[in-house]
């Protein structure tokens, strides 16, 4: 009994201090923007942001390789998938924001000291 005991402590112990993956949040105009969110959604909260960027970031293939794009040569066979960056100033003090859209949905939202 003492032994089952230790061990529902033990396991209680380490689901408590377990880290938790939290997802960011983009607080803006008293308004929240999280990853899920539609691109329209972040532009209805949050405005415009300060710089936009986006590129065609390479698809896996099934078959375990990757495909790499070419540089833009307008050929539509691309085998690739256009993700947005962008950027959102939050002002003095505070860290910027660096918004990812896939697929007209917010994929990640990181912070960052400087937009490189």
């Amino acid at each position: 009994m003492n032994r089952d005991l230790v061990a529902a402590a033990a396991a209680l112990a380490t689901a408590l201090w377990a880290p938790t993956a939290a997802a960011e949040t983009l607080r803006c105009n008293g308004r929240i923007a999280a990853e899920g969110d539609s691109r329209l959604s972040v532009v209805y909260k949050c405005g415009e942001p300060v710089m936009k960027d986006s590129f065609c970031a390479p698809v896996i293939d099934l078959r375990g390789g990757t495909f790499v794009p070419p540089a833009a040569t307008g050929w539509g066979g691309v085998p690739c998938q256009m993700v947005e960056e962008w950027l959102y100033d939050r002002g003095p003090g505070n860290l910027l924001a660096r918004v990812r859209i896939l697929g007209g949905t917010v994929l990640s939202i990181r912070y960052s000291r400087a937009a490189d």
